[in-house]
């Protein structure tokens, strides 16, 4: 085969171990490096002083990103592979071998690097990511928290809205307290929760023990924690998303997406579309796209495949607050879809649609045009028109249809 590249690194990288093959015109060299930031900076040089212009690597676990971050500095090409596609090659690798097997086919040409974006999107990704565990482990605790609360048989969750509001927490904190009179506890009540003074003594009256006070002043401080990590985290994002604000404002137009949802998309794919040559391609980065299985004729499974779990995780989630809109072409979309395949698939088809259009709208700059909720009936009307006739007439009626003025 044609050597592409004549001086290049493979890198077998491990929790404690970095396996690297040098493959040179004066021949092939291996050495193996610790993966301390001194190992990591010896590893560097010794590249550097072979003359290695390109780089590969698996990208397994989160291993490769010290090392990545340090040969970004120096001038040499990188190529972060996905650990399926060396496997798909044919030949022989076992762990002794695996440096030397991916330098090989990296100076061959036969590998192709996942799309890792720059320094600045990398650090915007983990803040937007940290955020969104931080936000889910926060829901974990309140449900943690309500399970507390109905074991005590204290039905606050009957009557508030969130258990964890104003209004809520201070009678929370007023029953951990000591506080025994409900009455007393339901005029802790604030805004509209005024208006619900019986029916707060009722759900007020329960039984608590000193364990489970123990227990619920604890979960409330660390709600409270996660409130003020989550509220910096925002200003961190908002500061970084400045240079962004155009495009956050355009995404915005599409149904169901809102501010994070806009920040979460945002940092997982960039504003640069130039690196998907179209929709299909960042639908299939992203693992939402269906999946392409078909043989004789018949097509079988058509599950997506695997991807960006951040990025599709919010756009399920948007898809979802989409198909709550009224008159919208996503909505119609949604319950079209669900009344044959379920909820679940419907979500995944709408995120697949909300990823497109933002794909579109950050390529050309452009707002969400509406297509309306009837857009699937107008595409086919004579079919709609149709099938009304049928069931009209299967149910004994003569029918008659004349075009509205």
């Amino acid at each position: 085969m044609k050597v592409l590249f004549e001086s290049c690194c493979g890198l077998d990288v491990h929790k404690k171990s970095v396996t690297a093959c040098v493959i040179t015109p004066e021949g092939k060299e291996i050495n193996t490096f610790g993966t301390m930031t001194e190992d990591i900076f010896a590893l560097v040089e010794w590249i550097k002083e072979k003359g290695c212009t390109h780089v590969a690597m698996e990208s397994t676990g989160v291993y490769w990103k010290p090392i990545y971050n340090l040969l970004e500095i120096e001038d040499i090409e990188i190529l972060v592979v996905n650990a399926q596609h060396i496997k798909m090659v044919p030949g022989r690798k076992t762990d002794v071998k695996d440096a030397e097997w991916i330098a090989d086919l990296l100076r061959h040409g036969l590998l192709k690097g996942s799309y890792i974006p720059d320094r600045g999107q990398r650090e915007l990704r983990e803040l937007v990511r940290y955020r969104k565990s931080l936000i889910g482990e926060r829901s974990r605790e309140v449900n943690r928290m309500q399970k507390v609360l109905e074991g005590c048989n204290i039905k606050l969750s009957s009557v508030a809205t969130d258990i964890t509001g104003v209004s809520a927490k201070a009678m929370l904190k007023a029953i951990i307290d000591g506080a025994e009179d409900t009455a007393v506890v339901a005029r802790l009540a604030k805004g509209k929760m005024k208006n619900k003074q019986k029916e707060l003594e009722k759900a007020l009256a329960g039984l608590i023990g000193e364990h489970q006070k123990m227990i619920l002043l604890a979960q409330l401080k660390h709600i409270e924690f996660m409130d003020q990590q989550i509220l910096e985290l925002n200003k961190e994002i908002e500061e970084r998303m400045r240079p962004f604000e155009e495009v956050l404002a355009l995404l915005e137009t599409i149904p169901g997406v809102g501010r994070r949802s806009s920040e979460d998309i945002v940092a997982e794919i960039g504003i640069d579309m130039s690196r998907f040559p179209s929709d299909g391609h960042i639908s299939s980065w992203a693992g939402i796209s269906p999946g392409n299985n078909e043989s004789a004729g018949k097509r079988k499974s058509g599950k997506t495949t695997k991807g960006n779990k951040s990025l599709r995780s919010t756009l399920v989630l948007s898809a979802r607050s989409a198909a709550r809109t009224k008159n919208t072409y996503l909505s119609a979309q949604y319950r079209r879809i669900a009344s044959r395949r379920g909820g679940n698939r419907a979500a995944v088809a709408v995120g697949h649609t909300i990823l497109v259009i933002a794909y579109h709208i950050i390529k050309k700059r452009e707002p969400y045009k509406e297509l309306g909720a009837d857009y699937f009936d107008q595409r086919k009307k004579d079919v709609v028109v149709n099938n009304a006739i049928k069931r009209l007439k299967d149910l004994g009626y003569k029918v008659t249809v004349e075009a509205a003025a």
